[in-house]
Formats: C-alpha cells, structure tokens, sequence
C-alpha cells in the first residue's frame, strides 16, 4: 500500500501547525539509513530546535516524537545532538567552541554533529585527569552510538575525587580510537554502539563532580528519550490504522478484535502524551519562576523529586510501548513482519530502543524514592 505523507506529532494544547517541521519530515523520510545525511538534518534542526526548561519543552519533545514516527533510528541521532547542545548550554560552553577553538565556523553555528556517552560498562573505565596541557582522558568508554562518525560527545569520566564529571570532547582527536562493533542485532542497525578508546585526549570541563547527574537537565534529558519511545509507537499505530483502512478498502472490514486492538492503543498513547505534556508544562513553569536566579533559568537541583518525575514519565512510555508494540503484532501477524521492509524495521527499532528502560528495576528506584519523599498521590 501506498504510504502517506509523514506528518508531525502533536500533544500539547497549543500546538501550531509549523511549515518548517513538514519540511524536515519529509527530509527525514528521504534520508533513513543514510546516516551521514540524518546527523546533517540533526545539526540543523539542533540550530533552531527549543532547549528544554526554557518555555518550549513540549515543542522539544513533540519534535523528538516526530521525528521518531517517521523513523525510530532517525530519532536516536537527533535526540543525543539535541541532548548534547542543551547540557553544553546548561554548563555555560558554547558549542560552537566547545573545545577552547572554533574552528572557523561562524558565529553561532555549532561545531558539528554531537553524542553522549554516559554508559559505563564492566572492564571499561574512561579517567580524567589534569596536566599540563589541561583535562585530559585516558581510558575506554563502552556503548558510544556512532562515535566514527560523529564530530564531538559529552562524555562522563572518573575523576581523582572519586565522582564522574563530564567533559566536551573532540572525536578527531589522534588520540581517539573507534572499535568497530560486532553489532548483531536487527534493530537499529545503522547506529552501532561500539567502545572507544581514549590515550590522553583534551577535553573541557562540564561542571564540577557529579554536576552531570544532579542538574535538572539530566532528568529532562532522560524523559526526551521517552518521547522518542512514544513517537516511534505512533508510528507502529498509524501502521496499524493504515492496514486496517487498506484492508476494508478492499473489502475486508476489521472485526471486533481488531477494532478493540486500536481502540486500546489510542487511549494509551493519548493518555501517556497527556502526561508527558503535562510534564513539559510543569518544567517550564518551575524553570520560569528561577530565572534571574543564577541558575541561567534551570530549576535548581532539589535532590531526587527531579528524577522522580524523569522515572515516571520513562516508566509509562516504556509500558505505553511495550503494550502497543504487542496489540499491534498480535493483531497484524506475521506477514508485514516477513514482508514490509518499513513496519519490520520500524518494530525492531522500536523494541530496541525501548530497552534502554530499565523495566522493573526503575520501577523499584522509584519505589525507594517514593518512600522517601512522599508521593503525588
């Protein structure tokens, strides 16, 4: 069947119809699996897209989901560039100088395409430590997507404190190496995530120790990755509605079954957009009422209440995924699994990406928190 145009995603009350974002969806559809291509799109909705806690969080995130409906690998390039220019502004670095240079680039314009890479992995240990020349890395880091092919990351490294800070690197550095990964899985198969290793390598300073994990901005970035989870369900379930319009086209209307299946799956990504709305709109209203404190308009970090919210919010994607992942493949069978190189690729991608939740040991963070704050209920 035909495929129709991409179209945004929207989920806040006063969303816009924007010129700009059919444009880049159509760009983005031209450009899956052409990785190159995407982490140039990347850059250049980077340029323009809304920082998050600045009053345009659910334009960020509507964005992100957009561009995860179209294509879910597509999204996981755009989201850690986005991630990497707001945590760069958080700390108060340009990125277009990100590393003490600008390269001749204009002003403004930031250096490249951008990764972070936070993971950390058992015989892996990335260190930081100062010289004379400055921060320098030395050391490994596991599960960096792309880093071949990717300019500058955020990365997190030990320091001599005993913390983890992060620092702004530059990939093409001589002293860093890329190891191509045995990358086996079905999903996601033009992002690799390999281990890159690093032999004294410059990096600039992001904050102080453990100023990565306890700025607001970690959790806000955590709940962007759950907008991608859910824009890339919508993609699974505007697949589900357009076999069953195609079906009764031809004549096979959808039975009881079929009909309860797409039923479900609307309320639950409605329900969970409704939140994560709710929560772009409670940011920046906390953000707002900071701004002028110091802060550069970021709540400050209050403890744990911020990455509460971040559990939470990842916690119902994660469920609004898994649950219309299996609606829709139970109710579709096998065939466009075999045949239909778009929903197959879509469905692995998707089951992929959503790993990146910890299931039910978020569930039990949450729960410990929850015993000790208190809760919203």
């Amino acid at each position: 069947m035909d495929r129709a145009a991409p179209r945004p995603v929207h989920f806040s009350p006063d969303a816009a119809p924007d010129a700009g974002l059919v444009t880049l969806l159509g760009d983005v559809a031209r450009a899956v699996g052409d990785v190159p291509a995407l982490l140039e799109l990347a850059r250049a909705a980077g340029a323009k897209a809304p920082l998050p806690g600045q009053g345009r969080t659910s334009t960020l995130w509507e964005l992100l989901a957009t561009v995860a409906a179209v294509d879910v690998a597509a999204a996981r390039i755009f989201e850690p560039h986005f991630d990497a220019l707001a945590i760069l502004a958080q700390s108060g670095v340009d990125p277009v100088d990100g590393h003490g240079e600008g390269r001749g680039k204009e002003p403004g314009q930031s250096r490249g395409a951008w990764g972070v890479f936070a993971a950390e992995g058992p015989g892996a240990r990335l260190e930081a430590k100062a010289g004379d020349a400055g921060i320098l890395l030395s050391g490994s880091k596991p599960w960096c997507s792309l880093a071949s092919k990717l300019d500058s990351a955020v990365i997190t490294a030990h320091t001599v404190t005993g913390g983890r800070a992060a620092f702004a690197v530059d990939l093409r550095h001589p002293g860093v190496t890329c190891e191509e990964p045995a990358w086996v899985a079905r999903g996601l198969r033009e992002i690799p995530s390999g281990t890159v290793h690093f032999s004294q390598v410059p990096a600039v300073p992001l904050g102080g120790d453990n100023w990565y994990f306890s700025r607001p901005g970690f959790a806000w970035g955590g709940m962007g990755v759950a907008a991608c989870w859910l824009g890339g369900a919508v993609g699974v379930a505007r697949d589900y509605r357009d076999s069953l319009i195609a079906a009764a086209e031809s004549g096979r209307e959808p039975d009881q079954i079929a009909l309860a299946a797409l039923g479900e799956t609307d309320r639950i990504l409605t329900a969970a957009f409704q939140y994560l709305a709710r929560t772009a709109a409670r940011i920046d209203a906390e953000a707002g009422a900071t701004a002028g404190t110091g802060t550069g308009g970021a709540k400050p970090a209050t403890g744990p209440s911020e990455w509460s919210e971040a559990l939470r919010v990842r916690g119902t994607a994660a469920s609004a995924v898994e649950r219309v992942l299996a609606l829709v493949t139970s109710n579709r069978g096998p065939a466009p699994l075999a045949f239909d190189e778009q929903y197959a690729k879509r469905m692995a991608d998707l089951a992929l990406y959503v790993r990146q939740h910890h299931g039910m040991r978020d569930d039990a963070q949450l729960g410990k928190l929850t015993l000790k704050e208190g809760q919203p209920w």
